[in-house]
């Protein structure tokens, strides 16, 4: 007998998803969290419709349920933000279990707390070098040129051992492939198979001699008998790249931004230093720093989720932005509280997609926020927090300067 509770929904909402009032959350996509949770979408790019899904534990259902696939998306113009999808077809990111664990496991292998560890030593010389310079250039500075753009990019850099020279041209790549104008659709072509190439080349040099970079233990990692494949390695290696400097980046001008405008904030970490990793984690809910949604999955057969009927085939985008303010999940979700009891959030994705990454990020952003509290006690924003120029061309949200003085 049919469920007669099931909706099929008629409204197609349209979702540019180009909101990027400073840190403010999208109006668009709380609405859609309160009055729709599941609701029909339709995007600036890609042919037809998208289920977006908004809530809390519906976002985990999508992302752990093997009824939802990411390798479904592959060959379909899906509806997405970017004129050109960010994806590639070997990326980890396009991959269900069992196919996906097997990477996982291997990549896995470059992220142990162990290997983090040995990380953070070379992190905190770069942070202390980065902070050396600003200190002797002298106040006021920006914040995002001296430290949040350069440091994930050394870092990640560093962990691949790749030149010095290549590293501008590298992140101009990378930037290119965010960009959301239709206008950029060739380039963003052009830079994904330049990037690709580099890579491809790259990766071949270190599975022939390899080094102690990460890059190494990846084409060198074994899980039993298997190894990455030469196409999986040279875009595993491109994945790290971009994601290993681009959302950190972010975050770290995101993150600054933030607390030098809630100045209790500021203090109460000045106070008590041993309160930032737990902030950072509170820090990471609540900012919105990136417009929108990802990469979608495809409905393998129909489900009902949230009371509506998603049909085999259907396209289905999850916003973990929505998750982590999910008010079913966490109590006075709008708020900022270090304080609250610890729920795991949605930043850094969930499932079998959770971001490989997250231990060197996470790491990153205590040794630089930990230390830029300690060498510069008296550091507050330079203009008034109305003056800060943001981000309005890409998918993620970030200040372009943040000008300090100490």
């Amino acid at each position: 007998m049919e469920n007669t509770s099931v909706q099929n929904k008629e409204t197609v909402r349209s979702c540019p998803f180009d909101y990027a009032e400073r840190l403010e959350f999208d109006p668009q996509l709380r609405q859609l969290l309160t009055e729709e949770p599941v609701s029909r979408i339709r995007m600036a790019y890609g042919e037809g419709e998208a289920w977006l899904v908004t809530r809390y534990e519906d976002v985990r259902t999508v992302t752990t349920d093997r009824r939802f696939s990411r390798g479904a998306v592959l060959g379909l113009d899906f509806p997405r933000m970017t004129p050109e999808p960010i994806v590639q077809a070997e990326s980890i990111n396009l991959m269900d279990p069992p196919a996906s664990s097997r990477l996982r496991s291997l990549v896995a292998k470059s992220f142990t707390p162990r290997r983090v560890e040995q990380m953070r030593e070379g992190t905190q010389r770069v942070v202390d070098r980065l902070l050396d310079e600003m200190a002797e250039e002298g106040a006021p500075a920006d914040f995002v040129a001296r430290v949040s753009s350069p440091l994930p990019l050394i870092t990640i850099c560093e962990a691949l051992d790749i030149p010095e020279a290549d590293r501008p041209w590298l992140r101009a790549h990378a930037m290119t492939m965010m960009n959301v104008g239709a206008a950029g659709k060739e380039d963003a072509v052009r830079a994904k198979a330049e990037l690709r190439g580099y890579f491809q080349e790259l990766t071949a040099e270190r599975r022939r001699s390899p080094g102690q970079d990460l890059i190494s233990t990846l084409a060198t990692a074994r899980d039993g008998a298997e190894l990455l494949d030469d196409d999986e390695l040279a875009v595993m290696a491109m994945v790290l790249l971009i994601t290993g400097q681009d959302t950190t980046t972010y975050q770290l001008g995101n993150i600054a931004y933030t607390l030098l405008t809630r100045p209790d904030l500021l203090h109460s970490l000045r106070a008590e230093p041993a309160r930032l990793p737990r902030t950072l984690e509170e820090l990471l809910r609540h900012i919105p720093f990136r417009k929108g949604v990802g990469i979608p999955r495809v409905a393998m057969e129909d489900v009902e989720l949230g009371g509506v009927l998603i049909k085999a085939g259907d396209v289905v985008h999850v916003s973990y932005l929505t998750a982590n303010r999910d008010a079913a999940k966490f109590d006075r979700p709008d708020e900022l509280d270090p304080d609250r009891p610890s729920i795991p959030h949605m930043t850094f994705g969930w499932g079998a997609h959770h971001c490989l990454g997250a231990p060197l990020a996470t790491m990153e952003l205590e040794v630089a926020f930990s230390t830029l509290l300690t060498r510069f006690p008296a550091l507050r924003l330079d203009a008034p927090p109305e003056d800060v120029a943001w981000n309005t061309t890409s998918i993620w949200r970030y200040p372009l300067a943040l000008p300090v003085t100490w």
